[in-house]
C-alpha cells in the first residue's frame, strides 16, 4: 500500500510540474506577443510626436509606480513581495522622472 501512495504522490508531482513548465512557456509566448503588437503603435506614435510618447510612458509609469506603493504599503503583504514592490516602485518612479524631464527637455523648455 505504501508504495501506491508514493507512486501517486510522485505521479501528482510530476503532472503538477510539468503543468507549471507548459504554463510558464504560454504565457512567456502571450507576453512577447502582446510587446510584438505594441512595438507597431509605439513606432507609430513616436513617428507622429515623441514628445506625446514621452509624455504617455511617463504617464504609464507613474501610474505602474502608484501601483507598486499601494502593494508596498499594504499591511497584509510578506516581507518578500514587499521587496519587489518596493524594488519595482522605484524603478518605475526613476522611469517616470527621466520621461518627465524628456519631455521638458525635447520642448526645448529652458527651465532645467
Amino acid at each position: 500500500m505504501k508504495v501506491r501512495e508514493v507512486v501517486r504522490g510522485v505521479g501528482a508531482f510530476l503532472r503538477e510540474t510539468v503543468g507549471e513548465a507548459v504554463a510558464e512557456v504560454v504565457l512567456g509566448v502571450l507576453a512577447c506577443a502582446v510587446l510584438a503588437a505594441l512595438v507597431p503603435a509605439v513606432v507609430r506614435s513616436w513617428s507622429l510626436s515623441p514628445v506625446s510618447t514621452i509624455a504617455g510612458a511617463g504617464l504609464l509609469s507613474l501610474l505602474l509606480a502608484h501601483g507598486g506603493w499601494n502593494t508596498f504599503r499594504e499591511p497584509g503583504r510578506s516581507r518578500a513581495r514587499r521587496g519587489v514592490a518596493a524594488a519595482g516602485t522605484v524603478g518605475f518612479a526613476v522611469a517616470a522622472g527621466l520621461a518627465g524631464f524628456l519631455v521638458f527637455y525635447g520642448t526645448g523648455c529652458d527651465c532645467f
